[in-house]
């Protein structure tokens, strides 16, 4: 059972990892409504709103730059690294 939990948990630090780092390069890459790739862009913004909105609303962006990115994948790795060891 601990080794489904730690396999879970790494599988889905990286799904989500994955969609972060999508959700960064296409934010760099104009996007308009009427593009073929706007539904999978709106479904790598509903995978990852829910984890950066939470870190943008206590730490500020820095003119043009967004941390909040950054920061949520050093917490995916830090919670990933907390629940393997406690397995």
């Amino acid at each position: 059972m601990n080794d489904f939990l730690i396999r879970f948990v790494d599988i889905l630090v990286t799904v989500l990892w994955i969609a972060i780092l999508a959700r960064v390069l296409v934010s760099w890459i104009p996007v308009g409504q009427d593009s073929p790739f706007m539904p999978l862009v709106r479904v790598i913004y509903q995978i990852t709103e829910p984890i950066l909105a939470p870190i943008r609303r206590l730490i500020p962006s820095l003119g043009m730059l967004d941390l909040s990115p950054m920061i949520a994948i050093i917490l995916l790795m830090i919670v990933q690294q907390i629940v393997n060891r406690a397995l």
